[in-house]
């Protein structure tokens, strides 16, 4: 009989709660905005160019954490982004000018990131479950990323009000370290080798990145994340500063991305379980377009509590809805050997977009005044991935059988 601490549904809860301690914290960022700015004197372009590096480095850093997950196991990579992601964002609360912000948020948090982010749990599940199940793995996997962000948000903005932003960080980043520490563990391991197209020996990193860049619905994947960081990036950091721009009150900016992450954990579910039935690559195209819906009504609406909480709700549903089937087909087309590897390409890509949303949303505001440019960016983005995601084939890769088959 399996011990329960290596049972699939533990595993699968360990990898949730991983997932959660670090998308949390790093969801709540765009809280320490305004109050941060203001005591060091600083322009919103510094701390949004600070959170823009962050991005970058976490989606660099990500194919070669994947690389390391996939060679040396889960669990020290896990750990090693938990010590990065904890220091950062302790020496964050420290940062008495933009270098050493830029070290702290964008150096230490970023790296970590890279090495403690569900993309890592998401490989792991893509070793461990069948692939009848994978999406849904893929689903709850990225909904407790979710679940993180509604927890994280409202705890952030108490902590600030209570304590102060430094104070708020120094236990953010402690908790940080804790629980990916914690829980890291009973995802232990690493993938089993597959054979080389080239032979029956297992395929190197190079020849299965050579494989994936040579096929195209991989590269349309790979151009269609872009859109989804710089999405999510630009929303996470700059809206709660819009909202009050807008007049609302500050304590609205942690309820939005509150709801938005509480209500991703719906979408995430329903995107992985939609995934198991229906082509993937229909599911993104039709996230993407609907975004840019959502965020046109939002732009042309008046500003109140409530088309706010309608927008933080509706965006919600799609924001990492595209994660599940995105990465769902990486493992699709290439299998799990070197998942982790693949997606984290893929999630660089992602990151690139999300260091130009947040850094033009800083730069713009500033020059501008506003942030209407970018909000209308972000819409002709959507509609480019929809367009993008249609014509990508939903399966496997043909390998040429090896001597040995």
């Amino acid at each position: 009989m399996t011990p329960f601490w290596r049972s699939l549904p533990f595993i699968i809860a360990c990898g949730g709660l991983v997932a959660m301690a670090s998308f949390g914290p790093r969801s709540s960022m765009g809280l320490f905005l305004a109050p941060m700015t203001e005591v060091r004197g600083w322009s919103r372009e510094t701390f949004a160019l600070a959170i823009a590096v962050q991005n970058l480095l976490w989606g660099i850093g990500q194919p070669f954490a994947g690389a390391f997950a996939d060679r040396y196991g889960t669990t020290r990579v896990l750990i090693a982004g938990a010590v990065l992601c904890g220091g950062g964002m302790m020496l964050m609360a420290w940062a008495p000018t933009p270098f050493w912000l830029h070290i702290s948020a964008g150096l230490l948090f970023g790296i970590g990131l890279s090495a403690s982010s569900f993309s890592i749990v998401l490989a792991a599940y893509g070793r461990i479950v069948s692939p009848e199940k994978r999406s849904i793995a893929f689903g709850i996997g990225t909904a407790a990323g979710s679940f993180g962000q509604f927890l994280f948000a409202p705890l952030g903005q108490a902590l600030i009000d209570g304590y102060g932003w430094q104070m708020a960080l120094i236990a953010l980043g402690g908790l940080t370290f804790v629980l990916i520490s914690a829980f890291s563990v009973p995802l232990k391991g690493k993938p089993a080798a597959h054979a080389s197209q080239f032979g029956g020996r297992d395929q190197s990193i190079p020849e299965a990145l050579a494989e994936a860049f040579g096929h195209p619905s991989y590269l349309l994947l790979v151009a269609g994340f872009f859109v989804c960081g710089f999405h999510l990036a630009f929303i996470t950091v700059h809206l709660p500063a819009y909202i009050v721009d807008k007049g609302l009150d500050p304590s609205w900016g942690g309820w939005s991305i509150a709801m938005i992450g509480l209500f991703n954990v719906v979408g995430s579910l329903v995107a992985g379980s939609l995934g198991q039935r229906h082509p993937k690559q229909i599911i993104l195209a039709v996230i993407y377009l609907a975004r840019a819906a959502i965020i046109v009504f939002f732009i042309l609406l008046p500003l109140s509590p409530v088309t706010l909480m309608i927008f933080s709700a509706s965006m919600g549903l799609l924001w990492l809805a595209t994660v599940p089937p995105t990465s769902g087909l990486v493992a699709v087309m290439f299998g799990p050997r070197y998942m982790a590897t693949l997606f984290g390409v893929v999630f660089l890509s992602h990151q690139i977009g999300s260091f130009i949303g947040v850094w033009l949303g800083g730069r713009l505001y500033d020059t501008t005044g506003s942030y209407d440019v970018v909000w209308w960016i972000s819409v002709g983005l959507g509609i480019f991935a929809a367009i993008v995601h249609w014509p990508i084939k939903d399966e496997a890769i043909e390998r040429p059988l090896s001597p040995a088959e």
